[in-house]
């Protein structure tokens, strides 16, 4: 234990069985691993509360990112993201021992991997915003990935380049299906957003609202609150980002989709779902938002 307390399961690798190596002096286990290092080598990969594809998605892995493999079992790795540390299950399919760092991140909304450097060729995966690709080369207007296959170069930028304005990024996202535990455009949800709005930004962001009302810029106080563009809004579960002092972006269930409505009548509505107030304000301190 911490202080008297078990550490976070969703961050912290441990089961009774078995635990991360750095656990030994804080949780109980029969085994403890220091794990192998993988990356993830599917467009994104699902990890998953418990080793079964129907058992509730988490979160998901995106191409090119890594992961600490504590135990594979009947085709499922218990994991530990590297990224942001979250703990699950995910098909050990989608891993690989073969690790290349990325050269360049995803920077569209979506594109696809192409068989030829050419539009009309077949693709051969669907990339989300913020997977990272190992580009060797290019060809006209494509990157050649180590891997094969071709992408837009126009659609990516090196590693290390973020883009600051994460206003205008979680904006591309407006109309994207909710999916609980999402993290692409295909679907995703309200942590999700925020989460890969700021990673675009370069900034280091946790998975889960309750996380980010934690962690994530300063807390404002309410009592003289302004409302500004880029800040975080927090319910319990829940988290937003204001577009402009009067208007929030969310992923969210009510509209099963990333909306943008006035503060006042999301606040309203859910307060009235929820029976509680908007919880905490959070700024991101940056030059652009």
């Amino acid at each position: 234990m911490i202080n008297g307390v078990l550490p976070d399961p969703r961050r912290h690798a441990y089961r009774p069985d078995l635990a991360h190596d750095s656990l030994r002096e804080h949780v109980r286990a029969e085994r403890y691993l220091k794990g192998e290092r993988k990356q993830v080598t599917a467009a994104a990969l699902p990890v998953r509360r418990e080793p079964r594809p129907d058992a509730l998605l988490e979160t998901e892995a995106l191409l090119g990112e890594t992961a600490i493999v504590l135990d594979e079992s009947e085709g499922w790795a218990w994991l530990q993201l590297e990224r942001d540390r979250y703990v699950g299950y995910a098909p050990a399919s989608g891993l690989s021992f073969a690790l290349a760092a990325p050269t360049h991140r995803i920077a569209a909304l979506r594109t696809y991997v192409f068989a030829a450097p050419d539009g009309k060729s077949p693709p051969l995966a669907l990339l989300s915003m913020n997977a990272g690709i190992d580009v060797i080369g290019t060809d006209g207007k494509y990157l050649v990935l180590r891997d094969g296959g071709f992408v837009f170069a126009g659609h990516a930028a090196p590693v290390g380049e973020p883009t600051p304005d994460y206003v205008r990024t979680a904006e591309q996202f407006l109309g994207a299906p909710y999916l609980w535990g999402g993290r692409t455009s295909v679907g995703l949800d309200c942590s999700g957003l925020v989460q890969l709005a700021l990673e675009a930004a370069g900034i280091a962001c946790p998975r889960d609202a309750d996380m980010q009302e934690k962690e994530c810029g300063r807390p404002v106080e309410q009592g003289a609150l302004e409302m500004r563009r880029g800040d975080l809004v927090f319910w319990e579960g829940h988290v937003g980002i204001m577009t402009s002092p009067s208007d929030l972006l969310h992923a969210n269930a009510y509209h099963m989709a990333v909306e943008r409505e006035p503060l006042d009548l999301a606040t309203a509505r859910i307060k009235q779902a929820i029976g509680s107030d908007m919880t905490c304000v959070r700024r991101i301190e940056t030059r652009e938002r």
